[in-house]
């Protein structure tokens, strides 16, 4: 979350830094699974970041937008709502990443939501 918020993304900036996170966070997420002989292994933490870069990127970068951003995301991959929970089946490095994407994405609809309803900026 801390480099959303040092490093002045314009729009396209944090689009190109998603699909390279997570692009390359796939490719270290499947190596870094054969190397440590475990399924999503707790010190890959890329698909994190990938997951949090999703639930604002469609979004300014302010400070509440990235703390609101940030719990929505943590309780989504934390609750595993469908289909998060059953994606956690997909073998190697999209496996990895496929649940915290989809928890991402829930907090980006909810983060949406509080933003129209509260008329949030």
């Amino acid at each position: 979350m801390l480099v959303l918020w040092l490093v002045p993304f314009s729009g396209t900036g944090l689009v190109v830094f998603f699909v390279v996170v997570t692009l390359a966070g796939t490719w270290a997420a499947h190596r870094a699974e054969r190397v440590l002989g475990r399924k999503d292994p707790g010190a890959i933490v890329i698909d994190e970041v990938a997951g949090m870069t999703l639930s604002v990127l469609a979004f300014p970068l302010t400070l509440p937008t990235l703390v609101t951003g940030f719990l929505l995301f943590r309780l989504f991959d934390t609750v595993k709502p469908f289909p998060a929970r059953a994606s956690q089946r997909v073998r190697g490095g999209l496996g990895v990443m496929v649940d915290d994407l989809i928890a991402g994405l829930y907090a980006a609809i909810v983060l949406a939501v509080l933003r129209t309803v509260a008329h949030w900026p």
